[in-house]
């Protein structure tokens, strides 16, 4: 049987008298809900977040660099970056040379700089902070959901949505995006991973499965249709999208090319998660730091390029995250170890301002961490309440004083 792809051809087959009736209880969950409510028109102008993970935490001190002062280069005697090499932004802060992509975005007003964010009594453990900033919990809670899903869970209950809500380009579903009730989520390998056969995977599966066999099968069933429908109505988005920007080959940069396809091609999907890993540095961290972010920083400038291009640059926010920063004083290997607050880069056009947030002080004792002055929950409130038009106490559980970062 060839089994519907997309919602039109879904009702084409109902038009034949098969439809609904024939796939029963098979029927992709999503599109049975959009025929039965009616779903209205995608929004061309709904808000869209792109969440940017930079896994094992990156080092934000020799990212966004305070050159001009002298604690930091006593801290960092090998690592610091020579004020001749940074690119400025001020008589005291840069980038790194290798960001020449979002040291233009900075200076164009497209990339705004959150500095010395983090949390209270922060943990160095990679998973457990990382649980933290996905879930949005004090430091000694654990929550079954994510800030994503609460934001489903809250805002985004009883719509029939035709596509995903939330996207992840990688191998697992970010904790970020757990919830409470069901939304339609989809993760999609990315290019190093993913099979061509993969939708010829779920297909066989599917048709191996006796037509009726109640109970978990059916359930499976559904969850098998769901995905093949998902999976081939994007992998088609993307396989027929023209970038109008030259994206780095790094998994990346295709990562952002694939997301820049998927959103112009009118994808209804709000939050879109994909990671940059390797960023935990603790010896010989100069070349490997450097490759890291003149990846980062051309894939971000050539994703803003793109969505210019077809016009979506008011549409779209991207937000990177860290687990931690990493310490100020380097150590014995060439490298730094596991620190607390770091900055956050927002990128779009509807910004307000490019540097907020209060420096991190210099003023400590070797192996000692920063103490954050923002915490990434008010960058959270900011993106739900400005961007996203929610109210962000039933998604965080208790008030953040937001930043003064959109417009």
């Amino acid at each position: 049987m060839n089994y519907p792809r997309t919602r039109r051809e879904f009702l084409q087959l109902a038009g034949q008298g098969l439809g609904l009736l024939a796939y029963g209880a098979v029927a992709p969950s999503f599109l049975a809900r959009s025929v039965m409510a009616g779903t209205p028109l995608p929004e061309k102008d709904r808000s869209i977040l792109v969440l940017l993970q930079l896994a094992g935490g990156n080092d934000g001190l020799n990212t966004f660099v305070p050159w001009a002062d002298d604690r930091y280069h006593r801290l960092r005697p090998r690592l610091a970056l020579a004020g001749a090499d940074v690119l400025k932004i001020d008589d005291h802060h840069g980038f790194h040379p290798s960001c020449e992509g979002m040291h233009r975005l900075f200076m164009d007003g497209k990339l705004s700089v959150i500095q010395n964010v983090g949390y209270p009594n922060p943990n160095r453990s990679h998973f457990r902070s990382m649980e933290i900033w996905e879930t949005a919990a004090e430091s000694d809670a654990y929550l079954p959901d994510g800030w994503i899903g609460r934001y489903f869970d809250n805002c985004c209950s009883g719509t029939a949505e035709p596509d995903p809500l939330a996207l992840n380009i990688g191998n697992e579903l970010p904790t970020a995006f757990l919830s409470a009730h069901p939304h339609a989520r989809h993760t999609l390998q990315d290019g190093n991973r993913r099979s061509r056969g993969r939708p010829d995977g779920l297909l066989a599966a599917l048709e191996a499965m006796p037509a009726s066999a109640g109970g978990n099968a059916d359930f499976l069933r559904h969850v098998l249709m769901d995905s093949l429908v998902t999976e081939r109505r994007v992998l088609e988005r993307i396989a027929n999208y023209r970038a109008q920007a030259r994206y780095p080959q790094a998994p990346l940069g295709q990562a952002l090319r694939n997301i820049a396809g998927l959103i112009a091609s009118g994808l209804e999907t709000r939050v879109y998660f994909v990671s940059h890993g390797g960023f935990d540095t603790h010896a010989n961290q100069a070349d490997r730091h450097r490759q890291l972010l003149t990846v980062l920083s051309s894939s971000l400038q050539a994703f803003q390029a793109d969505l210019e291009a077809h016009g979506l640059q008011d549409q779209v926010l991207t937000m990177t995250f860290s687990e931690f920063g990493r310490r100020p004083s380097e150590n014995a290997s060439g490298g730094t170890d596991h620190g607390t607050a770091a900055p956050q880069f927002i990128i779009g056009s509807r910004l307000k301002g490019s540097l907020h947030g209060q420096a991190p002080d210099l003023k400590v004792r070797p192996n000692a961490d920063f103490t954050h002055s923002t915490d990434f929950r008010s960058v959270y409130a900011t993106v739900l309440q400005q961007w996203f038009g929610a109210d962000p106490l039933p998604v965080l559980g208790r008030p953040h004083p937001p930043v003064d970062f959109l417009t």
